[in-house]
């Protein structure tokens, strides 16, 4: 057993419940919510560590062995996502300091934030679907609260279509959850994974499994993103990038455990369905992010298409694609954070978010505009920045699997990715200056740079340390391929 395991749980809500009594001092929940973003992110430092030197980490609460009590399972996967998650938390945290209101501090906004991160974590640690079910509804809640915070109209309208999105997966998951439990009499993935291969995936749990898949495409925004435009747009740009760095992801990881772990008997006819979805994502995402002169609706339509490069992994299945995939992951969850945080110093620099009103700003913003030409070309996937290796795995691993016509969509969609970045680096920082410029001092524009260029380095050594990293990946792709590593150090005491 190892306490450890909880900590990146445990820390997060422990500073929210410090944050509370705190609500009139900003300079006191600021200094709390530094250090503890910071002490999270060390102590998930050091459980990546000890997952990478000593396996798989298992906490037993209350010292009940899985299937019978409550399990925490930190494996390389987990604790990597987790690791991530905490880098992301850190950079957002230090650039709420400049760019979040006094109005907004002293209504919880740090308190929310670090229970969406206990609930991120939890997501990604715990070893049973109830429990996963707490995570996301505490992730969820949190979440609402922060994208209501600022009570603007357009908040409080696409606020009302995010929460009832989110109760109706929410409550689908909990009667998805009862069929399970009603067929196989647990709730423990490890176990579940034994109890469906001794029953066999057809009939009901096939139905099951379809019902899994089409709840966490709606909480990951696979195929079905309809509501994912208006409410990622409505909110500032630093809950923005919380949300499109984490809460997506959080989804997506549900996918890729759930269907390698547990309903991975039919993969032939599971990753064709996914292999739809995720071709349509990558086509209607891209098209969207075309499609409109909205900085923020531009970049979350590029949010939409990553989800569909992550489903596209998951389709192809081998393991080369699984590796890409865990690139391409990682990658995608800091540079779409990354991509929100230069978005919010260029919307406040400009004081408008439409590229019509944009121009000339190279001049006065010359680190903004060159730190958003290079993010543009990493989420592309041009060499050596972050996104090169996970999508040239992915596409070598589509390859592999036949799906010819999926990565010539992934081939394509990585170009219109490309261009629509790009175009916004070329309407707002090339040509005549015509931006009205928002009253933001230069100095408080590059002050938002800061945590964003923590993000930044990043992404570049991502890519230039690609093969030190490869190890650590491939042992968590090697895990998806197979379940047996994972379910025999969870179930070693049964």
């Amino acid at each position: 057993m190892n306490n450890v395991v909880v900590l990146p749980i445990f820390l997060p809500v422990l500073t929210g419940i410090l944050l509370v009594f705190f609500m009139k001092s900003v300079r006191m929940q600021r200094l709390i919510s530094g250090i503890g973003s910071i002490a999270t992110l060390l102590v998930t430092a050091f459980l990546f560590y000890t997952v990478s030197t000593s396996g798989l980490q298992l906490l037993n609460m209350g010292g009940w062995a899985a299937p019978y009590g409550i399990v925490f399972v930190a494996d390389t996967l987990a604790s990597l996502l987790v690791l991530v998650s905490s880098i992301i938390s850190v950079a957002c945290t230090f650039y709420a300091f400049q760019s979040i209101t006094e109005e907004r501090e002293k209504h919880h906004f740090y308190v929310f934030f670090q229970f969406l991160m206990a609930g991120v974590n939890g997501s990604f640690l715990t070893g049973d679907l109830f429990n996963l079910f707490v995570c996301f509804e505490l992730m969820l809640i949190s979440s609402y609260a922060l994208l209501v915070l600022g009570n603007t109209e357009r908040q409080l309208r696409e606020s009302l279509k995010y929460v009832l999105i989110n109760m109706v997966s929410s409550s689908l998951l909990v009667v998805a959850i009862g069929y399970l439990y009603s067929v196989t009499g647990t709730i423990n993935m490890a176990h579940l994974s034994v109890r469906v291969a001794e029953v066999g995936q057809d009939g009901i749990l096939g139905v099951i499994a379809l019902l899994f898949l089409l709840i966490f495409s709606i909480k990951a925004g696979l195929f079905l993103f309809f509501w994912l435009s208006g409410s990622y747009a409505a909110p500032p740009a630093l809950v923005t990038a919380l949300f499109a760095g984490l809460l997506t992801k959080v989804g997506l990881y549900a996918i890729v455990r759930v269907f390698t772990l547990i309903f991975y008997h039919d993969l032939q006819f599971t990753n064709a369905i996914i292999g739809w979805m995720a071709g349509a994502t990558m086509l209607l995402g891209v098209i969207g992010a075309i499609a409109y002169k909205d900085v923020n609706k531009i970049l979350v339509y590029n949010v939409v298409a990553g989800v569909g490069f992550v489903a596209f992994g998951m389709a192809a299945g081998n393991k080369l694609a699984l590796e890409g995939l865990m690139f391409y992951l990682i990658h995608d969850m800091i540079i779409k954070s990354l991509l929100f945080l230069l978005g919010g110093a260029l919307i406040a620099a400009a004081g408008t978010s439409n590229l019509n009103n944009m121009g000339g700003m190279i001049k006065k913003y010359p680190l903004l505009g060159w730190m958003f030409f290079v993010t543009a070309l990493a989420l592309a996937g041009v060499p050596p920045l972050s996104g090169f290796p996970g999508k040239l795995m992915l596409f070598e691993g589509g390859l592999d699997a036949g799906l010819y016509g999926l990565t010539a969509i992934a081939v394509i969609a990585s170009f219109i990715m490309l261009y629509s970045v790009l175009r916004v680096f070329i309407y707002a920082f090339w040509g005549r200056d015509k931006t009205m410029h928002g009253g933001t001092t230069q100095i408080s524009v590059n002050q938002l740079l800061v945590p964003s260029g923590f993000l930044f380095i990043l992404i570049i050594g991502i890519g230039i340390f690609a093969e030190v990293l490869y190890p650590a990946l491939s042992t968590a792709a090697h895990v998806l391929i197979d379940p047996n590593l994972y379910i025999d150090n969870v179930m070693k005491e049964w």
